[in-house]
This record gives C-alpha cells, structure tokens and sequence, in this order.
C-alpha cells in the first residue's frame, strides 16, 4: 500500500495543487459578459497548451544529454544550449516587430510548425546516429528550434494583452502560468519516461507530433482580438491607452522602448532572471545525474516539482501584486529575488545534503514567478497592446542572453568526468548564482512604483471617465487616479 501511494504521489501533489490554486484565485469584477469570459478560455486555453508542448521541445534537450550520457559532455551541453539560448534573445530583434506587424495568430502557428520540423531534425539526427558532428549539427538545428520557439514567447503575449485588463493581468498570469508550468513537467518527466522507455530520438520526435496539432488547433480557436471572434474590444488601460497615433515604424518603437527606464530595467532584471532560472532548471538535474542521487525524490520528479513551483510561484506572484500591491510587478519581484539570494547563498553549503533538492526546488518557485510577472505581465503593461512585440522581445531577449551567458559559463566551470562525482567540486555552481541574485534585487526595487500611464483616462470596457457614474465606478473597483494615471503613485518612473 505504501508503494502504491508513493508511486502517485507526484500526481496527488501535482493535481492538489492546482486545486488550491484554482479555489484561492480572486476573481476581478471589470463587466464582462459570461459570454466574453467563456470564449477568452476558448482563446487561451489551446495556446498556453501550444507553449507547453514549446517548452516540452525546447528543454528536451536537458533530458536527451543525460539519456545519451558520454556521447554529450557537460561542455557539449553548455555550447549547443549556449548556440541555441544566444539564437533565442538575439531573434526578438526581428520577430518581436514582425509579431506586431502580422499578429500572434499567425505567429503562435509559425512557432509550433517551425519549432516541430527542426526537433523532427534532431530527432532524425539521432537516429540516423550522426554522433561523430554531434556538437556542431545539433548547435545549428537547436539554434533553428530556438529561433521559431522565440515567436511562441511573443505570440502568447501579443494575443492576451487585447484580451486582458491591467487589473487582471497579474491573476491571470497565475491561471497561465499553470499551463506553461505543465511544459515543465512534459519536459523533464514525461521527457525522461519517453527516453527510459523508447529510443532517445523519441524525446524529440514526440514534441513534433503534438506542435503539429496544436498548430492546427490553434487555427480554428486562437484569435488576436475579442472583435474577431464578434465580442467589443475594450480598452485594457495599458501603456497603449489613449494612443490614437497610427502605426509607428520598427526604429520609432524601438526608441520608444529603449528610452524607456523601467522598460530597460525589467530587462536587466530579467537577464538576471535568465542566468538563475536556467542554472537551477537544466544543471541540478545534471548535478544529481552524475553525482548519484538520481533515484533521491527531487530528481526523480524534477518535472512534477517544477510545475508545481510554476504554480506556487506565478499564482502567488500574480495575486500578490494586482490584491496589495495594486498591480504594481516590482514589489513582488523584489521579494522573490530575495527569497531566492537566500536560497543561493544556502546551497553553496548544502551541495552534500539532501536537503538541497528542496531549496533549489523553492529558488525555482522564487525565480519562475519573477519571470511569469516581468516578461509575462510587465511587458503587456508598460508595452501596451500595440507595441508588446517589442516589449517582449527585448524584455524576453535579455532573459535568453542571461542564459546563454550562463550555458556558456557553466559548460566551462563545472566538473567533468571522474570530478563531477564529488558534490564539494560543483562549488562553482551556486558561487555564481549568488551576485546574479543581489544584482536582481537590487534592479528589482528600483522599479518598486512603476506602473504604466495611459495617455488618457480611460476605462475598462472602452468608457471614458465623464461617461461613467460614481457608482459604476465603484461597482468597477475602480478610482479616478486609477483609471487615468492622474494618481503620483500611478507614474511609470524608477
């Protein structure tokens, strides 16, 4: 009986968690109709479905390095995620406008097919047992993967930003973040029962299958707007708020983002964000793997765990910052990122306990949900609706040079071969966690009062101010300052 129940703990401890979650979600009253709230689920249901099944094709690679053992060094690794990470920022220079231009639609589609041929290449790689260039043809055909997952980043946050209020940003951002959590545990669990079970080139061949459905799925379900699908577009009170210029150029959006200091704070936070997510993601795994602990709990469930620190970590970011913060992201941000400096600054004496696993495992909640509210919400924010692409992609670019700089980093300072048995010479690892911590906090409370000013007083289902009464207002939850930016807290400043 004890066998069986640990056999399904993971699964008990996967679906009780996003029973809480889902019970303790607040809901925001903003006077949509059940019918606009039933067919917004139609909308991003299948495509945070369409981005778990990216992630689950994008960190199979962790996954097929510890199936192929010897035949991927540690510094094999380290420079094809490194060749694939660097790709993946440097892409957002041409697909966050681009996304702009054509829509997420179109660009959630282009990712799952793209990013579906090129781990069918992988896969057909392995199985053609091209292991003699393993470095150099999987550098390129992961580097093609990561190009066309960049669009997904992108698209997901083009398409709810017209669908999503300010005031509900952030709650929603936990609902969300279950689901792309789940590409987590697709990733690493059922990632690594495909390579225990099935040849390795399966682990890539099976991501294919179902980026190919979804993208069809996709087709008929996922809409740009509400008024593509015959519902009233509303105004979401972002940055785009009030904005009836026409459509500006890529280098005018440009120069509107990169002068824009809480914009280029973000994503200096979210390099930071990149380095540590990235360093805990892929190399504890590989840390257990070749220091035997494999068979410990942690490890044999890092996919289950991660999700459910993606749960924990975006619900409590995403709730905490639209109910006490008033939707404000630094806040919240700044406290993860002290959890997780304290987080860091424990594992460089716990390489050697087995208490490890579990810290790593709530630095991952800390550092999961700082990711879900900067370039998963602060991007729609202080972006706006029409200019998110670019938000994105330069908020999102620096999160993946951050990783490439520590795939990089890591392939070059950790132990290999007879060395990487000895847990005490993996020091390195958390050595370099820790500055990325301090600096994140640091970033991360200076943009503590930020929020975005819309350029008029706007309203949340496309009202002006004069058009609402004080009560409707107030059945709205909503305040003058709070509508129209006039507040002095409601100023996007650092």
């Amino acid at each position: 009986m004890t066998t069986l129940l640990m056999s399904y703990a993971p699964i008990l401890i996967l679906l009780a968690t996003i029973a809480f979650v889902l019970s303790r979600l607040p809901r925001v009253e903003l006077g949509h109709t059940d019918a606009f709230r039933k067919r917004r689920i139609f909308n991003w249901l299948p495509l945070g479905l369409t981005y778990a099944f990216l992630y689950m094709g994008r960190y199979n690679l962790t996954v097929s390095k510890n199936a192929m053992g010897d035949l991927m060094s540690n510094a094999d690794f380290g420079t094809i995620f490194f060749w694939g990470t660097l790709v993946y920022g440097i892409s957002f220079l041409i697909n966050g406008p681009l996304t702009d231009r054509i829509g997420g639609r179109k660009t959630i589609m282009i990712s799952a097919i793209g990013s579906g041929l090129a781990n069918l290449a992988m896969g057909a790689a392995v199985f053609l047992g091209m292991t003699k260039n393993l470095v150099l043809i999987f550098s390129i055909l992961y580097g093609i993967n990561m190009y066309f997952q960049s669009f997904g980043a992108v698209a997901i946050v083009k398409v709810n930003a017209s669908w999503f209020h300010v005031r509900e940003r952030g709650t929603f951002g936990g609902i969300f973040g279950i689901l792309i959590s789940l590409g987590i545990l697709l990733a690493f669990d059922v990632g690594g029962a495909i390579a225990k079970n099935f040849p390795v080139y399966m682990v890539f061949v099976v991501p294919f299958v179902m980026l190919m459905i979804f993208a069809l799925v996709d087709y008929f379900s996922v809409f740009d707007t509400p008024s593509d699908t015959g519902h009233k577009d509303f105004d979401t009170a972002d940055a785009s708020s009030g904005d009836t210029s026409g459509r500006l150029t890529v280098w005018q959006v440009g120069k509107r983002m990169l002068t824009n200091p809480v914009i280029l704070t973000i994503a200096c936070v979210e390099f930071c964000s990149g380095f540590l997510r990235n360093a805990i993601m892929h190399w504890y795994i590989i840390f257990a793997k070749q220091t035997g602990i494999m068979g410990t709990f942690v490890p044999k469930n890092w996919g289950m765990l991660l999700c459910v620190a993606g749960i924990l970590g975006g619900v409590f970011a995403g709730t905490i910052s639209d109910k006490f913060f008033q939707s404000r992201r630094g806040p919240v941000s700044a406290v993860l990122y002290g959890i997780m400096l304290v987080c860091a600054v424990a594992t460089l004496f716990l390489l050697e306990s087995p208490v490890l696993g579990f810290v790593v495992i709530f630095s991952s909640m800390a550092i999961i949900g700082v990711h879900g509210m900067l370039s998963g919400t602060a991007s729609m924010d202080f972006g706006g609706r029409k200019n998110v692409g670019v938000a994105v992609g330069l908020i999102d670019g620096f999160v993946y040079l951050g990783t490439a700089f520590q795939s990089l980093l890591y392939g070059r300072i950790l132990p290999e071969g007879a060395a990487a048995k000895d847990p005490a010479n993996w020091i390195n690892w958390p050595i370099a966690m820790i500055p990325m911590a301090g600096i994140g906090l640091i970033l991360a409370i200076r943009v503590w009062n930020a929020k975005p000013q819309p350029r008029v007083a706007t309203s949340p289902l496309n009202l002006t101010t004069s058009e609402l009464s004080k009560g409707a207002l107030a059945n709205a939850g909503l305040t003058q300052g709070s509508l129209g930016g006039t507040s002095k807290k409601d100023t996007t400043r650092v």
